[in-house]
């Protein structure tokens, strides 16, 4: 049987998402769908209080390279627009580069 906790935390990760589309707008649906059938209504979900929306805080990573000289002490949320723009590009110019760097996001 499906959790309440993994419920509610399923759908904090939904409405936590910068740029949802309608795959988003779906599960979100059948996430309140599933607990308002299994636990009660919607109005009585308490998310968590930790944020799905994004990291805040500046980039401490340093490697040593001209990359990492640039972005140490940035904020996050100008650091990672920039890197998500970057992607879509090698998304497109180099779609097995993408993938190959998606795949060990992943892991």
């Amino acid at each position: 049987m499906i959790s309440e906790k993994d419920l509610t935390d399923a759908i904090a990760e939904c409405l936590g998402q910068r740029n949802p589309n309608a795959q988003t707008c779906i599960k979100l649906a059948a996430f309140y769908t599933i607990h308002q059938n299994l636990y009660g209504k919607q109005d009585e979900i308490v998310l968590p209080e930790q944020s799905y929306s994004g990291a805040s805080g500046t980039v401490t990573y340093d490697s040593g390279t001209e990359f990492s000289d640039l972005i140490q002490g940035k904020d996050i949320d100008e650091v990672l627009p920039l890197m998500d723009e970057l992607m879509t590009t090698v998304q497109v110019l180099h779609p097995r580069l993408y993938n190959s760097v998606i795949r060990k996001l992943r892991e």
